[in-house]
């Protein structure tokens, strides 16, 4: 039975479907699957870790007060799920010094702006007069590439399989449009292997994912069922509102008690087994796989994007090619070890000290997706 009907105490076939935000935000059915999930743990009596690798879902555990409403043994670990905190320093550094190179423009999301690189950030090269430009889609910057045609704008391909169909979508405009000076820098990734990743990683011991609502949108509940067959490892897909997430959390440890390993898909109202067909192929054929770096966990084989081939004239780094020197970490940052869930923000010693949202040290701190940002914000002993 559903949680619906468990706290209504009727049949499933009486329950009437919910269908604003709002009743996905009352207060008494999130208790009623709080002391189901209480329940739960009381029979499976051990410690439990389940992490989300969305930071959507990290921003709403922490935003709706999820992790009060849970038992002691049972714990919520953010993983690398915030594109930007992912993002590898080495990126960072390569965009700066394209900004750098006479008669190129930047074009990048807004959350890109302040995350530090080795030595510097977007940020503080546009306050030292280099052009970078914020925008809101891959479709703005072509505008702009169409507005200053003696200029080569190169567009900073970041995100997962969410944003990736829409920067294929523009490559394959500028193409059909000869928009010849657009470039894009790929430094899209794909979820399903750093979740391997994870997984293998014994030292962070995971029992159960909630998957990321808004990639399984595109990719849908498929792409998840090796995690349970190989490595027998419970999955579900989770939507973003507190009794989304508290169902999702009872439906992984129902599958824990029971021995079970499966994906569920409880975010069935954006989210369907095959997923987003047309934007697969869009990325399919704009990109293929490659291996690539994530901040924290290093190089993963096949978990990148790279423009294929046949549209390297919009591949920045096949059209110029810069050089950059080594990138560095912050030596007292543990941005890493926070994407892998092995500490918290609170374990930081930068923490609101000397890292914040307005002058952040390190990348998840940058993006509202951030784990420390989301600490920072809403969590006990986080802000100001």
């Amino acid at each position: 039975m559903s949680f619906w009907g468990v706290w209504r105490k009727k049949p499933p076939s009486e329950v009437r479907k919910m269908k604003y935000l709002t009743e996905f935000r009352q207060k008494e059915p999130a208790r009623g699957v709080a002391i189901k999930i209480h329940q739960l743990m009381e029979d499976i009596d051990r410690e439990i870790s389940l992490m989300e690798v969305c930071g959507t879902h990290t921003t709403a555990v922490f935003r709706y007060g999820i992790t009060e409403l849970l038992p002691e043994k049972l714990h919520l670990i953010s993983g690398p799920g915030c594109p930007v905190c992912v993002t590898a320093n080495d990126y960072i550094d390569k965009a700066i010094a394209y900004c750098h190179q006479d008669k190129v423009i930047i074009a990048t999301f807004g959350d890109m702006m302040k995350v530090p690189g080795s030595r510097s950030s977007l940020a503080q090269e546009t306050s030292e007069g280099y052009q970078v430009k914020v925008v809101y889609s891959s479709l703005e910057a072509i505008k702009i590439a169409q507005k200053n045609h003696k200029n080569k704008i190169i567009f900073l391909g970041i995100g997962f399989e969410t944003t990736a169909p829409t920067v294929a979508a523009s490559i394959l405009m500028a193409s059909d449009e000869g928009v010849s000076n657009y470039l894009v820098l790929s430094g899209h990734k794909i979820m399903p292997p750093a979740m391997q990743a994870l997984v293998k990683d014994h030292q962070i011991g995971i029992d159960g994912f909630l998957c990321p609502g808004h990639v399984s949108t595109i990719t849908g509940s498929k792409i998840y069922e090796f995690l349970a067959r190989e490595y027998h490892v419970p999955c579900v897909v989770a939507g973003f509102e507190p009794l989304d997430i508290l169902e999702s959390i009872h439906r992984l440890l129902d599958q824990i008690k029971s021995g079970q390993a499966k994906v569920e898909n409880e975010y069935r109202r954006a989210v369907t087994y095959q997923g987003n067909v047309k934007a697969q192929k869009l990325m399919e054929k704009v990109f293929e796989k490659e291996s690539t770096s994530w901040r924290g966990i290093g190089e993963i084989p096949g978990s990148g994007l790279r423009i294929r081939k046949e549209y390297s004239s919009f591949d920045a780094e096949m059209q110029l090619p810069v050089k950059v020197a080594k990138s560095r970490e912050h030596p007292e940052c543990i941005c890493g070890d926070i994407l892998r869930g092995l500490k918290s923000p609170l374990d930081c010693a930068l923490f609101r000290r000397v890292c914040t949202p307005s002058h952040p040290v390190g990348a998840c701190m940058v993006s509202s997706e951030g784990t420390c940002a989301a600490y920072y914000k809403y969590a006990e002993g986080g802000g100001e």
